[in-house]
């Protein structure tokens, strides 16, 4: 099933001039289609794995893949259009086979076919495309690409394959899509927020004096992955930013009295991934962090007071900024204070809390608001927390406290 609003679709095209999108990325393609794009796609080349996404939302979409990816495609979106394409890995119809002149005859009718490419074949992927634009009506029009992430050898190759065309760059309407999430794209943000924080708990328990960098990641993982198991749900994947001490390189630090413990984590479920961070010490920390600590509380509070639809980010940038400098900290900079969240290639996704941003926070956004500061020194000190936004406001999808927590305390 696509996480497309295909009507949104239509209106963001229209305003482009475009007919069509044509999609190469595979988390975007994964996206379009509602199927991952199978393993062709690890070549970080555009073709193995292709998505059509026409401007009018009552014609279908369509889709080119692999011949070793259909089988799950299919499954997954079986109202998808699907064209394959051979890839190199060996795909045989050995039902009821028992022998391996069996094999050998299931091998020798697929003979005719020739060798399997080394990979796979760009050229024909290219004509699979062209073919389905033709018999669309499309093979003359506006088609807009992902060239954000399509390699230049590929778009060319794409203009010779297909020269009636007119291509252009539709990586801003795919942008715009993808920052509006669906009720599915939403629940599983959700559960990887829920899975990365119980992870949280599991490590802040694991803080002791001398307990290691790598301990403390451990304990995080292992509680991430209880929670989702508990919870019925699987995880695809797991990030985890972690430093302690004064030493933000240090993958050897131990935990010390009073030093600062960062944490930066998140979980992927089917793709999309969480983005959170707390602050911990086991011990009271020195003045000058708990002064920090304090400017980048009252940032965060501040921006969260920002954080509505009909805003701008920039304007929530400005404020927050302006939180910290009135808070004494006259030459502190940040290029964004958080961003966009969900199933792009990596952790965070535009549009950011940046510098003049004019992007309107809308309805069903899912963004990660932060307040970092790093000094070689003294540690990394760091709030985030992840936000829904509503027709009324943000709604938070974390609940640990977002306070300075002395674990030695608790």
């Amino acid at each position: 099933m696509s996480d497309i609003d295909r009507r949104y679709a239509e209106r963001l095209m229209e305003q482009a001039g475009l007919d069509a999108l044509v999609i190469f990325q595979p988390e975007a393609f994964r996206y379009a289609v509602g199927a991952p794009a199978g393993v062709a796609t690890m070549w970080g080349r555009a073709g193995a794995a292709i998505a059509l996404v026409p401007a009018d939302a009552a014609t279908g979409l369509a889709a080119i893949a692999s011949d070793h990816a259909a089988g799950s495609i299919r499954k997954a979106a079986a109202d998808v259009d699907l064209r394959t394409h051979r890839g190199w890995i060996d795909m045989l119809d050995l039902t009821g086979a028992e022998s391996v002149e069996q094999i050998n005859e299931a091998y020798r009718r697929l003979g005719s076919f020739g060798p399997r490419p080394e990979t796979f074949d760009r050229s024909v992927c290219f004509g699979l495309l062209g073919d389905l634009l033709n018999e669309r009506g499309l093979d003359r029009a506006r088609i807009g690409a992902d060239l954000e992430f399509m390699p230049a050898a590929d778009f060319e190759a794409l203009k010779l394959a297909l020269p009636t065309v007119t291509w252009t760059d539709g990586s801003d309407a795919l942008r715009r899509l993808r920052a509006i999430k669906s009720p599915r794209e939403i629940e599983r943000l959700r559960r990887a927020a829920k899975a990365a924080e119980a992870g949280l708990v599991r490590m802040a328990g694991a803080v002791k004096p001398g307990a290691q960098l790598t301990e403390l990641s451990c304990a995080w993982k292992a509680g991430a992955q209880a929670a989702a198991a508990e919870g019925g749900f699987g995880l695809s994947g797991h990030w985890d930013f972690i430093s302690v001490g004064a030493d933000l390189s240090d993958m050897s630090a131990v935990v010390t009295p009073g030093a600062l413990i960062k944490a930066d984590v998140g979980t992927l479920v089917d793709g999309y991934s969480s983005d959170g961070a707390r602050t911990f010490t086991h011990g009271r920390a020195s003045p000058l962090s708990r002064e920090i600590f304090k400017a980048l509380e009252n940032a965060f509070a501040t921006g969260l007071d920002e954080l509505r639809p009909g805003n701008t980010f920039g304007a929530v940038h400005a404020a927050m900024l302006a939180s910290m400098r009135k808070d004494g900290f006259a030459e502190y900079d940040r290029g964004h204070f958080g961003h966009s969240v969900g199933g792009s290639i990596g952790i965070e996704e535009w549009p950011f809390f940046s510098a003049g941003n004019r992007e309107i926070i809308q309805p069903s956004m899912v963004v990660a608001l932060e307040t970092p500061f790093y000094g070689q020194g003294i540690g990394a000190l760091m709030i985030e927390d992840q936000f829904l936004i509503a027709e009324t406001g943000a709604e938070c999808m974390n609940r640990l406290p977002r306070t300075l927590r002395d674990l030695s305390a608790d």
